[in-house]
């Protein structure tokens, strides 16, 4: 049984390796953090990106993203990065992504993902079963 993820919070601390020149997360690397949270949605939500692949031969790729960056995260900061389904429609699903530390929102992104045909990498529907976990989520 699915774990319902309204509100997906997963934790993240910024190493060096993170980090540009001036001590602060590299732009860039916001996106790596909303991507590890939105796949940590989907496990949450029952749904594993290598069964979509292996069973159904689909996977999600982003295909749109805006970012607002309101205040940095530095180096040994625990962040919380945050994910939440918006709308799910028959081939893609929306979600609103933010990253916290602790009361201080750092950034925010509307992020679009599309289920694809691994073989074509054209749009296919998400699988039924697939879909009912994501509703949960949502």
């Amino acid at each position: 049984m699915a774990t319902t993820v309204q509100n997906f919070n997963w934790p993240v601390r910024v190493y060096v390796e993170d980090t540009d020149f001036g001590g602060v997360v590299f732009y860039a690397n916001y996106l790596k953090y909303f991507e590890r949270a939105r796949t940590e949605l989907l496990r949450a939500a029952g749904v594993s990106q290598q069964t979509l692949l292996d069973e159904h031969r689909v996977i999600f790729v982003v295909t749109n993203v805006s970012v607002d960056y309101l205040a940095p995260a530095r180096m040994d900061d625990d962040l919380i990065v945050t994910a939440v389904v918006d709308k799910l429609g028959r081939a893609s699903v929306q979600f609103t992504q933010e990253v916290w530390r602790q009361s201080t929102l750092l950034v925010k992104a509307h992020i679009s993902v599309a289920c694809v045909a691994v073989d074509t990498m054209r749009p296919k529907a998400i699988p039924a079963a697939i879909m009912e976990k994501l509703r949960g989520a949502a």
